[in-house]
Parts: C-alpha cells; structure tokens; sequence
C-alpha cells in the first residue's frame, strides 16, 4: 500500500516537473518574443523619426527658372492672384502640386532682402499655422509655397459678405491660432523669431477657414543683447505697416517679440469689431469707458458672448500699449486666455462653421495638428492639444521635450486618450462612407 502511495507520489512530483518545465520554456518563449516586439517597436520608432527628419528636409526644394515658367505659362496675367509693392504672386501646376508662385520684381535690393530672408526662416521652422514654403528658385529670386484657396483674412474683413462667413467661433480660433503661431515663433531655438508684419492681409485661410500667418520678407531673427539679457533687433529703417507697426519700433528701430505682440492686439480688435485699423484702439477704449462695448462689436459675426467681448477687449488693448514694457507675454496670460476660449468656442460640426469652399470639408478638429490627417487614434498631450498618437509620440522620441504648437515646454510627456473625439471621429466616417 505503501509502494503504491509512493509510486502515485512520484507519477505527481515527475508530472509537476514536466509541467514546470514547459511553464519554465513557454515563459522563456514568451520573454523571447515580447523582447523581439520591443526591438521591432524601437525599430519601427526610429525608422518614423528618420521618415519625419526626411520629410522636413525634403520639404524644401530648388526649382528652376524654367519649372517655374512651365507651371504659371510664363507668368500669365491670367493666372495672377496677388500683386504687392514688391513681388506678383502667380497661381501654378508644378510636379503634378498646385501652389502659389512668388516673384520678387527684378532689380530691386529690398526684393532680393525679402527673399533671403523668407528662405532663411521658413525653411527652417516649421508650424501647423505658418504658410508652408515648398521650395524657391534663387536664380530668379522666387518662392513656391501651398496654395490656401481663401486668400487673406483682410479680404474677409473688408467684404460684407465674406465677413458673415467669420462667425464669432471662427474668430476665436483664428486669434488662438496666430496667438500659437507667434509664441512659437518667438520661442525657437536657437534665436527667437519676430514677424514684424502681422496683419490681416498676411494671414491666410485654407478651404476650411483655418489661418497661417505668410510673409516673412521682413522677419528677423533676433540674437541675445549682451548688454541688458534682452532679445532685439535693430535698423535705422523700420519696415512693416505703420497702422499695425509697434510704437517703440517705429520710434527705436528696435524690434523685439513684444513688437509683434502689439500687431497682434490690432488684429485681434479688428476680428472683434469688424472695423478698419485707423483709430481702433481709442473707438474701443471710448466703449469700454461709456459700458457700451457691445455698440461696436462686429454683429456680423453672431451673437457674441459677453464674457468673450470683455476677454478679447481687455486682452487687445494690454497688447497695444505704446510702451512693450507694459505689454503682457503673449506665452503667459494671454495663451491661457486664448486657449480656453478656443475651447469655450469649438465648433461642434463642420457643417456650423460655414465653409466657404467646400461643404463636405472635413471638421478642422479631426485633423492632427503634426501630420495633417484625420484622427484615428486621438490623444491630449499636457499642451492641451490633441494629436495622433503616433504622430505625437514620434515628436517626443525624437527628444522634443517642447510642444508642436507654442514651443512651450512640456511640462510631462504622459498622453490621454481623447476617447469623445474619437468616437466623434468614427461617426462622421460612417456618416460620410469613408474608411481611415
């Protein structure tokens, strides 16, 4: 009885151990395979990293002169989309891409200048709302950029009928979308970037309204003062528009960030009252003074909530005082401002924001801000904004540690599911029959 209870003891023990064993050779397996997928995502990571250093760099090209006189049939009137003081911008077919072709008039060293330096900042920076530079032709002094099929924010401003297409919600945005354009702008590194010409002439809108600032010819980028540890430029010639030109600048020729956060304040009165530049402030102001701010905001663009007609009002003149020493950091309050009141006012469907071009437009917040596409994995970074999963966490591994969108540090890399606006995402895919 007891060689037989042995016996069974030891069928168990040896059964244990062949159990163990193949215990002990699947975990061995396992950890075999979760170190290849490890090695295969690290693998997969770089190559992104690699593709996206690939695709900033190859996004610049050098045309020829007589590329660029294929593609605009030797500069036709006919083709003209714009004429300035110093270049014709002509409308283009060049390599299969429509775009937007700049000549800078011959002859002309102020010309040549705009182009050096057009060239030297936007082919270095890159920003979801910065018009983007495709390439340029040195020999005859032009630039190729996309074509943003809305033309200016001025034209909108300027025509009755397009500016009822600038709802208040677009308004907002477009101010937070310049306001994030400029910060980063004035936080790159090495050298800040100011623009110098903000106004709403140089700020463009694409088929759904979206805004990139453009025109850089008198952009600088600014070198640190070894004096007084401030950041600023200096000419004996200040250049820009006058009505949008900050005060200090046109008096010093010194231009610093603070120059551009005073053109903002202007912009930011114009798509708040709808009304030319020439004494804004002080029409404004007298509102404000008399409790009448509502008499002079643009009814145009719909019923304006009064938090935000206050907010805007008392943001824009902080912005536009003569001294930029009084002047806020547009990284400080007023991106907390603007960024909260981009959120109050985003538009719950496409078909609300009233597309000027094309009524099936996909809704702008679908799209990532990095890669351009629609979502399909949304996530919230700590900027606040929401991005593609991939494309966002391709950014931080390649060692960003400062947001796509402001320049500002990130104060962690931690990413949350979006989890609302992907599935807001999935339902208008089927509403629309397609596929990511």
């Amino acid at each position: 009885m007891a060689n037989e209870h042995n016996e069974r003891l030891l069928g168990q023990l040896s059964e244990s151990r062949g159990q163990y064993d193949w215990l002990l050779s699947e975990h061995d397996h396992l950890l075999h395979n979760r170190d290849r997928a490890v090695r295969e995502v690290e693998g997969s990571r770089q190559k992104r990293v690699q593709m996206l250093s690939v695709l900033v760099t190859s996004m610049y090209s050098e045309f020829s002169t007589s590329e660029l006189e294929s593609a605009s049939e030797n500069f036709s009137s006919s083709l003209k989309i714009g004429e300035g003081g110093f270049a014709c911008v002509y409308r283009g077919i060049l390599r299969n891409m429509t775009v937007a072709i700049k000549v800078l008039k011959p002859d002309n060293l102020q010309g040549r200048s705009q182009f050096e330096q057009e060239v030297a900042i936007l082919s270095r920076v890159r920003h979801p709302h910065l018009v983007t530079l495709l390439g340029a032709c040195s020999e005859s002094s032009t630039l190729v950029y996309e074509v943003l099929p809305n033309g200016s924010l001025e034209d909108f401003l300027v025509c009755a009928d397009k500016r009822q297409a600038l709802i208040w919600q677009i308004r907002s945005r477009i101010i937070a979308e310049i306001c994030s354009a400029l910060i980063f702008l004035h936080k790159n590194k090495p050298h800040p970037v100011v623009h110098g010409d903000l106004k709403p002439a140089n700020i463009l809108l694409d088929v759904n309204l979206v805004s990139k600032l453009s025109d850089f010819g008198i952009s600088r980028f600014l070198i640190q003062s070894s004096t007084n540890n401030t950041t600023l430029y200096h000419t004996m010639h200040p250049a820009g528009t006058p009505l949008y030109m900050d005060p200090e600048f046109l008096a010093t020729g010194e231009l610093t960030p603070h120059s551009d956060v005073y053109s903002f304040g202007i912009v930011v009165l114009r798509l708040l009252t709808g009304k030319p530049p020439v004494g804004i402030k002080k029409v404004v102001e007298d509102a404000m003074m008399k409790g009448e701010l509502h008499s002079v905001v643009d009814s145009s663009a719909g019923e304006w909530p009064d938090v935000l007609v206050q907010q805007l009002a008392h943001l824009a003149l902080s912005c536009t005082e003569l001294s930029r020493r009084c002047r806020p950091d547009l990284s400080g309050e007023v991106w907390r401002v603007v960024h909260a009141m981009r959120d109050a006012a985003s538009i719950p469907s496409a078909s609300s924001s009233r597309p000027v071009s094309d009524e099936n437009c996909t809704p702008l917040y679908f799209i990532c801000p990095i890669s351009q596409d629609i979502m399909n994995d949304p996530h919230i970074a700590a900027d606040g904004f929401t991005y593609e999963a991939e494309a966002i966490r391709s950014w931080l591994d390649s060692g960003h540690d400062m947001s796509p969108m402001t320049n500002m540090r990130l104060e962690q890399s931690e990413l949350i599911p979006n989890r609302a606006l992907r599935i807001a995402i999935q339902r208008w895919l089927q509403q629309q029959n397609m596929t990511l």
